[in-house]
């Protein structure tokens, strides 16, 4: 416990100056040497003098200096400037240079950590060995810890802080100081980040993150076509990958020839910046081909945010207002200690003053005093009983130099007495007053957006104008046949395919049952004796040829002993109707969608109803006239229309063909496939038992609708 506490509290976790430990004894070293307005030093001196705050080694050290320069870019407002190879935020594997090879200073927004530092504005404690102080936090005068992204992974719980714009931070401290009641969204838009890309926007997530501090946005590469090279260039990343990454994800999927559109992939990163140079096929659709990149590969990654931050030394996971209040009311305190500092150090000054003020009155007698004064250890007590001051005074007085003894210079030293009195009162105001001292940090911040604000770097993209990419977008579609044959095999052969083949081959005594033309995106629906559909989609299944006997639907579907699939059926958005035609004349008219399941599941019990023998499916696109035909030659002729749809799918449906003398249906068919002579003379309104079948119709031996003997 005691190591899981110094983990949280005193490495991992930053706090509310938006930085850990490690950051803020770094940055306190460089200030102490003076970095701030002097030249560079190398990197290595830095390092070392460090070692008095931070007892690590020099690598640990300067790996946690490479992250806050110029030359890393890891951060949106780096606060180290450096000189030399410090890698690169987006590459793995570019290594930064040496300690003895760099060389750094303070950046300029790093004044605004330190403003104040030496007035007494916070506190400060003794380093790990006692011989010398540190500030406990650095009196940041602007949110630091919303501007640069920060990390740390702590025993039992973790910190990730993603970075926002400067300017936009600045204006929404400034709104909400002003107003408690404002919206957030519309000052700080989305989080911004120093590798830049796109942000897609999720305005309902991106409200969550901003009140509860927990949640994920989505970040994809910005790219461009070179039509002359015919390749296309990505130029800007996701901070949360790198380069190396990237690449091997591409080089991956194009392996396993996912995309057959991409030839070659290269690192082409130089002095002018980062870039990747995807080479392509001629014609190619290059926004199909990054959308499905983005799909496959990091060049679209997701940034999870846990704005974990130490409040009082406690991990508080917060929302950005309550990040922000804290850091307000941080931040009044430092003002106020700071005024209270100046307040001192101005009362002292004007205490001095008033003394030297009471020599104005009488100069030779002051002179005239201390000539006299026989012993030097006199001459304070001499000149307190002479003008009624006291020792600070006297002493004061009794160092001024024998040439500042005029009148003209005592004179321009207590001129300065009534201003002292009016900048204390103004001090006194500022401690007093919540007012003046929220006016002091919206001017502060107004000036920082002004000095040190730029444009965003993440390009905003809301959700709706992205195009989402499924895993139907990477199937290959073409036309495909479909044929099922009566001991179980299935084929699909393309069309192309199908053009310049011979007959099919078959079983000894099978024979097909049904074929249907549909595309290798479809799904198929496989209707099974036992009142079960199998779902599969067209394209698990192999490429066949007409040569080839096909898969066996036992193995594929696990089908029961005796079970044999009877008809099958492709749909791509489950529109439509089955009509289902049952011996005992009923026929159920159930919609395509009573089929369609969100979880993709491959079996359906209760597909059908099994109260009677099943005598025939169809599929019906709209409603159409079929023709039914009973055992004792009766045939009637109705529309669809006239059937109510039933959501149930194992409903019996109602009754169609009504049964005479123990009659059965034994067939139904389409009407315009019933080659009957006169449809009218057979139609009638359901349920009815139909008319006998006409002399001239039972002579054409072409009529579908001869029984199941051929009679």
């Amino acid at each position: 416990m005691p190591y899981a506490m110094s983990v949280i509290v005193s490495r991992a976790i930053p706090e509310i100056d938006g930085l850990k430990p490690s950051h803020r004894k770094l940055l306190y070293t460089m200030y102490k040497m003076g970095l701030l307005k002097g030249p560079k030093t190398k990197s290595a001196n830095i390092v070392g003098q460090t070692m008095r705050l931070n007892p690590h080694g020099d690598m640990a050290i300067y790996e946690t200096m490479v992250r806050l320069t110029t030359g890393n870019m890891s951060l949106l407002h780096p606060l180290v400037e450096s000189k030399g190879n410090f890698g690169k935020v987006y590459s793995r594997d570019m290594r930064f240079a040496a300690p003895r090879y760099t060389e750094a200073k303070l950046a300029d927004i790093s004044e605004e950590l330190f403003r104040d530092m030496d007035k007494n504005a916070v506190d400060f404690i003794d380093n790990y060995d006692g011989t010398m102080k540190e500030p406990v936090l650095l009196p940041s005068a602007f949110p630091n810890i919303l501007v640069n992204p920060n990390q740390g992974i702590a025993v039992g719980m973790a910190s990730n802080f993603c970075s926002f714009n400067l300017k936009e931070v600045c204006n929404a401290t400034i709104a909400y100081i002003k107003n408690d009641d404002i919206d957030l969204m519309r000052y700080l838009k989305a989080p911004d980040f120093s590798t830049g890309g796109q942000l897609i926007l999720n305005e309902h997530e991106m409200r969550k993150i901003y009140t509860t501090g927990r949640g994920s946005f989505k970040v994809r590469a910005k790219y461009r076509y070179d039509k002359k090279n015919n390749c296309i260039e990505v130029y800007e990343i996701p901070y949360t990958t790198s380069t190396e990454a990237i690449i091997e994800a591409i080089a991956g999927i194009v392996k396993e020839g996912k995309m057959k559109e991409v030839t070659d992939v290269r690192d082409e990163t130089d002095l002018a910046g980062l870039k990747i140079t995807i080479d392509i096929r001629k014609n190619a659709d290059v926004d199909d081909i990054m959308n499905k990149l983005f799909k496959l590969t990091p060049l679209q990654d997701s940034f999870g945010c846990n704005f974990n931050i130490l409040i009082d030394q406690k991990p508080m996971v917060l929302g950005i207002t309550e990040i922000l209040d804290h850091w307000i009311q941080f931040r009044m305190n430092c003002i106020r200690r700071k005024s209270a500092f100046e307040i001192e150090k101005k009362s002292d000054r004007l205490h001095l003053l008033t003394g030297l003020s009471q020599i104005l009155l009488d100069i030779d007698k002051a002179i005239r005093l201390i000539r006299n004064t026989e012993q030097e250890a006199q001459v304070v007590p001499n000149l307190i009983k002479g003008f009624h001051i006291d020792q600070p005074q006297a002493e004061f007085i009794a160092e001024i130099k024998l040439r500042n003894l005029n009148r003209e210079y005592i004179l321009k030293q207590t001129a300065d007495i009534e201003k002292l009195k009016q900048e204390i009162d103004d001090l006194k105001g500022i401690v007093a007053r919540d007012s003046r001292v929220l006016e002091i940090i919206c001017t502060e911040l107004a000036e920082i957006s002004r000095k040190y604000g730029g444009k965003r770097r993440t390009e905003i993209i809301s959700e709706q104008h992205v195009e989402e990419v499924t895993e139907e977008s990477f199937i290959e579609d073409y036309n495909v046949r479909m044929f099922l044959t009566s001991q179980g095999y299935i084929k699909k052969i393309s069309l192309i395919s199908l053009r310049s083949s011979g007959e099919q081959k078959l079983k000894e005594d099978d024979f097909i049952l049904q074929e249907a033309e549909t595309h290798n995106k479809a799904e198929l629906l496989l209707f099974s004796d036992k009142g079960v559909v199998y779902k599969l989609r067209i394209h698990e299944l192999a490429d066949s040829k007409a040569s080839m006997l096909g898969d066996y639907l036992n193995n594929i579907l696990n089908l029961e002993a005796e079970e044999k699939i009877i008809k099958m059926f492709a749909t791509d958005h489950y529109e439509g109707h089955f009509l289902f035609a049952y011996e005992n004349g009923k026929m159920a008219k159930i919609p395509l969608s009573s089929y369609a399941t969100k979880t993709n599941r491959k079996k359906l019990a209760n597909a059908y109803s099994l109260e009677s023998p099943l005598i025939d499916i169809f599929f019906l696109g709209e409603d159409r006239d079929f023709a039914a035909r009973s055992s004792i030659d009766k045939v009637l002729v109705f529309n669809t229309s006239q059937i109510n749809p039933k959501t149930t799918r194992s409903s019996q449906g109602v009754s169609v063909l009504k049964s005479k003398k123990g009659s059965f249906l034994t067939k139904l068919l389409p009407a315009e496939e019933a080659r009957l002579s006169d449809l009218d003379y057979y139609r009638a309104n359901i349920p009815a038992i139909g008319c006998y079948l006409k002399e001239e119709d039972k002579e054409d031996r072409q009529i579908g609708l001869t029984d199941i003997d051929g009679q």
